[in-house]
């Protein structure tokens, strides 16, 4: 469909998405099985591998709707706020979602050896031993440790700190879209961060 609009930005704006999303898969694979990221490095994976695909289809919708050049980067940057806090999000959901509500089983990141921020917080604030435990659990993948894991998230306020920073994310979103006028479009945007960061699946 967008191949048939044979407008030359819709394409260079998917080329470029696709490039990123595909740097960000490779990122992740990258990182699987190591408790030694940062922060930063990680939410480097989420912006290339998760927000920017957000933010891709919030710029083709302005782009193939002709809007200003300032409300094209204003969308944008809601999709990529709006994207992060989703991944953050399905991050807490990944060690505290109801397997029932969220299609998959507690702890499948963990499993597959992935350093999700809730891991990675936990392991800067636990004590040395259970830092190592973490460390483990990621590095060897599986859920052996699945238990002693999910206390220390727990101890940690890990989850808190990921769904805060997720809020904050939202909120930045919202305030790069204030300055459209209010419409049921624009309501159901600021509707759809605040579902992003209060869902249960």
């Amino acid at each position: 469909m967008m191949v048939q609009l044979k407008n030359m930005r819709v394409m260079e704006i998917l080329s470029e998405a696709t490039n990123v999303i595909a740097e960000g898969e490779v990122l992740q694979l990258l990182n699987i099985h190591n408790a030694d990221i940062t922060e930063q490095q990680y939410l480097k994976v989420i912006h290339y591998k998760t927000a920017k695909l957000f933010e891709a289809a919030m710029r083709l919708g302005a782009v193939i709707n002709d809007a200003s050049k300032q409300d094209e980067d204003a969308l944008a940057l809601y999709g990529m706020k709006l994207g992060t806090a989703f991944q953050l999000v399905d991050d807490v959901l990944d060690l505290s979602g109801d397997p029932d509500k969220i299609g998959k089983n507690l702890g499948d990141d963990l499993s597959e050896g992935k350093p999700t921020l809730p891991l990675l917080y936990a392991i800067a604030h636990s004590s040395p031993a259970e830092a190592d435990t973490l460390r483990e659990a990621i590095n060897a993948g599986g859920l052996e440790d699945l238990n002693s894991v999910l206390a220390a998230v727990k101890a940690t306020q890990a989850n808190e700190y990921v769904l805060n920073l997720a809020k904050q994310e939202s909120a930045q979103g919202c305030a790069a879209i204030a300055h459209f006028p209010d419409s049921i479009y624009k309501q159901s945007l600021l509707d759809l961060a605040d579902f992003a960061v209060t869902r249960s699946y």
